[in-house]
């Protein structure tokens, strides 16, 4: 069986000294480009890979919908401060060579995707743009 190079298994374990560039790209791109729709961002670093998730601030309930829950504002407003949105996945290769997985919902796992430039690898800042897909909502 011929070798095929897979750009969604493998990498190289990210150095302290990448990881903490890394998330400092990540922050200072989010601030520029979305502020205002999330209210905070949990970028963690595991082997060769960088999970970045948000956090946004819901919307006031409604009084048939907290019937509905059961729950008062104050319990549902905390409930749902607490959801992560799982934007996306990185896998470092270089520093500016990364292979992207999207989180899905429907399957709730990371599916290999492409970058917006149509390959497999990017920067961190064009893995977090694919990701945000779920901050543009409105």
């Amino acid at each position: 069986m011929p070798w095929v190079f897979d750009p969604h298994s493998g990498g190289v374990k990210i150095p302290d000294t990448v990881r903490k560039r890394t998330a400092e790209r990540i922050e200072r791109y989010a601030a520029q480009h979305y502020a205002g729709k999330y209210t905070r961002l949990d970028i963690r670093f595991r082997g060769v890979l960088c999970y970045i998730d948000a956090y946004t601030e819901p919307e006031d309930p409604s009084p048939d919908f907290l019937k509905v829950t059961g729950e008062t504002k104050e319990e549902f407003l905390a409930r749902v401060r607490s959801f992560a949105f799982h934007l996306c996945r990185l896998r470092h290769f270089t520093e500016d060579r990364w292979s992207l997985a999207f989180y899905t919902y429907s399957n709730e796992r990371y599916e290999p995707c492409v970058f917006e430039n149509g390959t497999f690898f990017g920067t961190p800042e064009e893995g977090f743009e694919v990701g945000a897909t779920y901050l543009r909502q409105d």
